[in-house]
């Protein structure tokens, strides 16, 4: 804009404020709308899904909710609404709702995406009872933030998280300290935000355990002894927490848990590709790593699979992904066991009855689909097989589905979903400012199409950038490959307390930690031949486990090694 007034020269008249908030500002509602209707084009051949994205406003007390349409070209800003008196209510919930689906039009609609707080699934129950055409979902990205919540209240990996939020505000609150910190680890910071708190925290543990040698290096250096750090409490904390075995070795332990759980839900979250035909498969690859990465020690991942499997279960574990699943031409012929089982297949029917109405297209698809499982026809050219892992499941269906027309209809229209609402990107002042204040019909319709105007711009530019860093189809083994550095580490020994603190020498970190008196209490202890337990102290309004162990009277007691008891 700069550019184009210099371009100008001298004498451009600037718009009167009337020009900007009447023609000016219906021009750019109207062009707005132009560009749309490509993706409005879009809904009526491949479907969409509403999502349904919610917010707090802290400063005016108001429950928000922004309402887009997704589909494969994008998403589309409809409108934001108040919905403070509605939010409590599942039955006003399902009317918000289902006019919402009114508005975009039914048959376009396949799927509606809120979050999974009780009332929403309250009223995406209704919503399914009174429009047996489309389905409500829960957001991908918001159940697995609530596995990585539930799985973060693990005493131990509860522990590991409150240290290194302590260290890294702690450090990150004293200049020098930074300075020293980026020092020895070669200017690299520890803490990284990410999509949600709980993946901010997996990512900071990360950075965290990639700098243990640096951050041990600091803490025992001389310029550290020689600094005013080691006379401050803070530091002091900071110093005993890096010298701990057990602090490390907890990190690892809710690395191998949490991160193909994060590597998922950057997966759903977002726009870039369609998740739909991986989400399904995604969870189950998570797990198989998870239990790889612990050498299939069930022990150690139990209680972090329930929390999992619960979550799944009730909330995630949908038709839509069963059939995405089963529709993905680069699973379905790679592991046709796994796809052609009763769980899989019968979320494929479920959605194929609710989906198509008409029970004779119904039934010319379920005679396609014996094609497609045999790979007959132009399912089994070459090209088609050999693009099968290179295309995105909705694009090789377009190219490679016409000899079975009906099914690849379908099957287009389930590869194409999003599996989440979380992708919306928000702009809080703009919303704040269309809900704090009252006004005039005519002040609040300006400013219904400056929103209106401003977000779907901010999605355009965001989809733009999205096709140049699109690549093409998902890649699973992302999920199953966990970090070399640390699956490396723990393939290399079956204890995690052996890092040396000299490559030459067999004096181990563990060794020192526990005779500089830093190591801390275990969270359960065991007697051996001999009754009770020895108790641990904790630091008040800390939630961790203090350095000062009080000392057991009977001589067989001892302590359980945490990786061995967890």
């Amino acid at each position: 804009m700069i550019q184009s007034i210099g371009l100008y020269r001298p004498g451009l008249k600037p718009p009167s404020m009337y020009e900007l908030r009447v023609p000016l500002l219906n021009k750019e509602g109207q062009n707005t709308l132009v560009q749309i209707e490509d993706n409005k084009k879009e809904w009526a051949s491949k479907g969409c899904s509403l999502m349904s994205d919610g917010w707090r406003d802290s400063v005016a007390k108001k429950d928000i909710v922004n309402f887009l349409v997704n589909s494969p070209k994008g998403s589309v800003f409809i409108k934001s609404k108040d919905v403070s008196e509605v939010v409590k209510d599942a039955t006003l919930l399902f009317k918000l709702l289902d006019d919402m689906v009114e508005e975009i039009g039914e048959a376009n609609v396949v799927q509606v995406i809120t979050d999974n707080a009780k009332n929403y699934i309250k009223a995406g129950k209704l919503l399914e009872a009174k429009r047996p055409h489309l389905y409500w979902t829960p957001c991908a990205a918001h159940c697995i933030d609530l596995m990585l919540e539930d799985i973060g209240e693990i005493p131990a990996l509860k522990s590991a998280m409150k240290k290194c939020m302590f260290m890294n505000g702690y450090i990150y609150s004293h200049v020098p300290l930074v300075n020293m910190m980026r020092k020895f680890t070669k200017q690299r910071n520890l803490h990284r935000p990410a999509i949600t708190r709980f993946a901010t925290s997996c990512i900071t543990m990360t950075q965290f355990l990639k700098q243990q040698k640096p951050l041990r290096d600091m803490v025992n250096s001389a310029e550290w002894s020689e600094s005013k750090w080691p006379k401050e409490a803070g530091a002091r904390k900071v110093r005993q927490y890096l010298m701990q075995a057990s602090f490390w070795k907890n990190i690892r332990r809710a690395l191998k848990i949490m991160t193909p759980l994060v590597k998922v839900l950057r997966m759903v979250d977002g726009e870039k590709k369609p998740a739909m035909g991986y989400i399904y498969a995604a969870m189950d690859r998570a797990k198989e790593t998870i239990e790889r990465d612990f050498k299939w020690n069930k022990e150690k991942y139990e209680e972090a699979f329930e929390i999992i499997d619960k979550r799944w279960q009730c909330q995630l574990h949908h038709p839509l992904h069963a059939a995405g699943y089963f529709l993905n031409p680069s699973i379905h012929y790679k592991y046709p066991d796994d796809v052609r089982c009763a769980e899989v297949e019968g979320g494929l029917y479920n959605c194929i009855a609710r989906l198509v109405p008409n029970t004779e297209t119904q039934d010319k698809i379920m005679t396609e689909l014996d094609s497609f499982k045999d790979a007959s026809g132009i399912f089994g050219h070459d090209m088609a097989i050999r693009q099968r892992d290179i295309k995105a499941p909705a694009e090789w269906w377009f190219c490679y589905g016409s000899s079975a027309p009906n099914l690849r209809s379908f099957a287009v229209k389930i590869l194409s979903l999003t599996c989440s609402a979380t992708g919306c990107e928000r702009n809080w002042s703009v919303f704040q400012l269309l809900h704090t204040k009252k006004r005039n019909r005519l002040a609040q319709h300006r400013l219904n199409n400056m929103v209106f105007v401003k977000y779907n711009r901010a999605l355009k530019r965001r989809s733009l950038r999205s096709v140049c860093a699109t690549r093409d189809p998902i890649l699973l083994d992302e999920i199953d490959d966990s970090n070399e550095w640390l699956i490396g580490r723990m393939d290399g020994d079956s204890s995690d307390n052996d890092d040396l603190v000299w490559g030459d020498d067999d004096l181990s970190w563990n060794d020192v930690s526990q005779a500089m008196g830093v190591e801390e209490p275990s969270y359960s202890t065991r007697g051996v031949g001999a009754k009770g337990a020895s108790s641990s102290t904790t630091d008040k309004g800390k939630g961790i486990a203090s350095s000062n162990q009080k000392q057991s009277s009977a001589p067989a007691m001892r302590l359980v090694d945490e990786e061995d008891e967890l």
